[in-house]
């Protein structure tokens, strides 16, 4: 699958675990989380147990400290492969609930919602094909949330609280 480091201290320091697969619970191992190294793949990587709470992207790089991967915290407490992702990705996003409303299908990257559509919000979408990663803000920014294939009829189905989307992006394979 790949493999992911994780430091206790920023710039690679102090105590350290490492993961080739799944992990629904990593507490056990550190108590805080300060850098990581993925050596392989494309992870997301979460503050709290069972894939819960903020969640972020990491690919095949050295992040030597939190802000790197643009965390909130030093809290890391479970993480989750991703697939290989080879071929095409598709997705139909829509303004309303329930594939309601003007609607806009993707096969590439969109760095700011508004510019496409003209408003900031998405309130339902259908992966059709590859994995896609939603950002709060433009440009990749702000909290993120991992959408696999699969209709998704409302915001709270990928996890937000609200249906502001102002950027997103394929994952691509890494490996």
């Amino acid at each position: 699958m790949g493999k992911i480091i994780f430091y206790e201290d920023r710039n690679f320091q102090g105590r350290c675990h490492e993961c080739s697969g799944d992990c629904a619970d990593l507490h056990s191992y550190f108590s805080r989380c300060n850098s990581i190294k993925v050596e392989s793949g494309s992870w997301m990587i979460y503050e709290r147990p069972n894939y819960m709470g903020h969640q972020y992207f990491l690919k095949t790089g050295d992040y030597p400290d939190y802000q790197q991967w643009l965390g909130f915290s030093d809290t890391i407490k479970s993480c989750r492969a991703l697939p290989q992702q080879r071929g095409a990705h598709k997705i139909k996003i829509y303004e309303k609930e329930e594939f309601r409303g003007q609607t806009i299908e993707f096969l590439e990257d969109c760095p700011s919602v508004f510019d496409k559509f003209n408003y900031h919000d998405i309130h339902s979408c259908n992966v059709l094909e590859g994995y896609w990663i939603f950002y709060e803000q433009p440009n990749y920014r702000g909290r993120q949330y991992l959408l696999k294939p699969g209709e998704y009829r409302r915001f709270s189905d990928w996890g937000s609280l609200n249906a502001r989307v102002g950027s997103f992006r394929r994952v691509l394979e890494t490996y």
